[in-house]
């Protein structure tokens, strides 16, 4: 089968597309032919290491131990291991196996997928597992998020600040979603209340508080974003550049107030049965994926380097079958 591999850190240009072997599934482990994948922040991170930690993570100091990208898959079910209880060959299937997505087969733990929503393609359906994942988990469990509170969703155009938006109003709160000029309708057509440009204005100097603020993308220093913050609110980071990443696994705890003020971050886990909650929002029509741009599994390169930019509008696609 055809797969992205990389075996070096950098930049888009180590990734080649190669004939690797075509998996088979363990006994605990669903094969799946793969129809399409998204890209996300992640893989950015594991293929130019930009953060040292990716390094430890990606099991080499040097070079990666897993030579394989792409963490966002739909498709469908083609075998399964024989303790396999929930799906069986021909199912359509969504979720996220962490790497090797970027190619025409993996096999995955029966955990990391859920029926895929019947009124979505696979391009839309692997648009949403990561980057969904992130915004209700942040907003939910994190920012502990309750109807009528005012939110505000800074890097609202990005994958997951598309999703942060639409499961925002989802929850019943007000929304105020931050982006730059181009994307000020987008956001006002997924729900947003409000819209700030933050071209033209910066939200941590306007005076106004928010009950929940929710950074997707865009840097304000912890002590601005704790300002624009009502005395119990809450500040939630689920992205950003690495110096901001930095700054809030370094301080975020010690900037927060005992019985005030509370700052902090989120990263997706993999959870089956938020995965069925998101498939519900998405069957009902009250979340909708955005897609930017779709690219063929030989450009998965290409899709990279317009990710870095980071100015992709919703989410990048994988066309694979």
């Amino acid at each position: 089968m055809k797969a992205i591999v990389y075996y070096k850190y950098g930049s888009p240009d180590v990734l080649k597309l190669e004939e690797v072997e075509k998996p088979a599934p363990k006994d605990d482990e669903v094969l799946v032919k793969i129809h399409a994948a998204s890209v996300n922040a992640y893989d950015w991170h594991f293929l130019t290491a930009d953060i040292f930690l990716i390094r430890l993570m990606a099991g080499g100091l040097l070079r990666p131990k897993n030579p394989r990208l792409g963490g966002d898959i739909a498709g469908r079910v083609e075998a399964v291991g024989k303790n396999i209880q929930q799906f069986r060959p021909g199912d359509e299937v969504f979720g996220s196996i962490g790497h090797g997505g970027f190619a025409e087969y993996a096999v995955v733990p029966e955990r990391r997928l859920a029926l895929k929503p019947a009124n979505l393609s696979f391009e839309a359906a692997a648009a949403v597992p990561v980057a969904a994942l992130t915004a209700l988990q942040g907003l939910r469990d994190c920012g502990k998020i309750q109807a009528g509170q005012k939110v505000l969703i800074n890097g609202a155009a990005g994958g997951v600040g598309t999703f942060a938006v639409q499961i925002a109003k989802a929850f019943g709160a007000e929304v105020t979603a931050v982006c730059s000029t181009r994307n000020v309708e987008q956001a006002r057509t997924l729900g947003a209340d409000q819209v700030i440009d933050y071209t033209k204005e910066n939200f941590t100097q306007s005076g106004r508080q928010y009950d929940l603020i929710f950074a997707a993308n865009g840097y304000h220093s912890l002590a601005a974003y704790k300002r624009a913050l009502t005395p119990k609110g809450i500040y939630v980071m689920a992205g950003g550049k690495p110096a901001q990443l930095f700054e809030g696994m370094l301080l975020a705890n010690w900037l927060s107030e005992k019985d005030g003020r509370k700052l902090g971050g989120v990263a997706a886990k993999i959870d089956q049965n938020d995965l069925y909650t998101l498939k519900e929002l998405l069957e009902a029509g009250t979340i909708v994926p955005t897609i930017d741009k779709r690219y063929p599994l030989n450009e998965v390169p290409e899709a990279l380097r317009y990710l870095g930019t980071n100015h992709a509008r919703g989410k990048i696609v994988i066309s694979v079958a």
